[in-house]
């Protein structure tokens, strides 16, 4: 479960107060606002990486405000994928494993389990250069559940995708979020997207967070 209770965010000159919402166990939850209303600064917040001013953040009760981004374990998949340019797939399911001193034998199975999970077998021992965009973020996915989150956060994860390649990764994100059982914060601007994935529906107004219905939600959120 993510909770937040009056947060306060400063980002250079730009800043939200009182920002509150929840998002339940297990739940997959869309976050939507127009461009520049804060949508990321809110889950770089999440997920330690803007500091909160005022407020907290919880995570199944426990308060992680005050957490480095590295100790509050979260799963988080940016916008470009953000790969290593240097390293190649199996190197990049391995990265968080590595560091958290997993030994090789169950290194090797997890990112076996990893490669299936997001379909990228075939591409284990390639570099990253050349990969297309749906095949980077496959692999940046798999990234971030390495280690078995509880909680996986994507920040526009889809947009720079084609059709065919977004299709395919709604599909793959409905399945591991079935399969796995992760909560999910999602933040997207596509709105067919939100509503094949959204158990939670969330719409950032005027700084706020409101939990709305998908028939609800007008076409200026996209």
């Amino acid at each position: 479960m993510i909770e937040l209770s009056g947060v306060h965010i400063v980002s250079g000159s730009f800043a939200l107060t009182d920002v509150a919402f929840s998002v339940p166990r297990g739940a997959y939850a869309v976050l939507m606002g127009r461009t520049g209303s804060g949508k990321t600064t809110i889950l770089e917040a999440i997920c330690g990486l803007k500091r909160v001013v005022a407020g907290d953040i919880r995570f199944a009760g426990e308060n992680v405000t005050q957490l480095k981004a590295a100790e509050r374990g979260i799963g988080f998949v940016p916008q470009d994928g953000a790969l290593f340019r240097s390293m190649t797939v199996r190197e990049h399911l391995e990265f968080a494993l590595e560091i958290r001193r997993w030994d090789k034998p169950r290194r090797h199975e997890r990112v076996a389990e990893l490669a299936a999970m997001v379909g990228v077998e075939h591409l284990l021992d390639r570099g990253v250069v050349g990969l297309s965009g749906g095949e980077t973020q496959r692999v940046a996915l798999g990234r971030a559940l390495s280690f078995r989150p509880a909680i996986l956060c994507l920040d526009e994860p889809l947009s720079a995708l084609d059709d065919e390649s977004r299709q395919e990764m709604i599909e793959l994100l409905k399945r591991i979020q079935r399969d796995t059982g992760v909560t999910a914060l999602h933040v997207t601007h596509n709105r067919s997207e939100a509503e094949r994935l959204a158990d939670v529906w969330l719409r950032l107004v005027d700084g706020k967070v409101v939990d709305v219905s998908s028939d609800a939600v007008s076409s200026d959120a996209r």
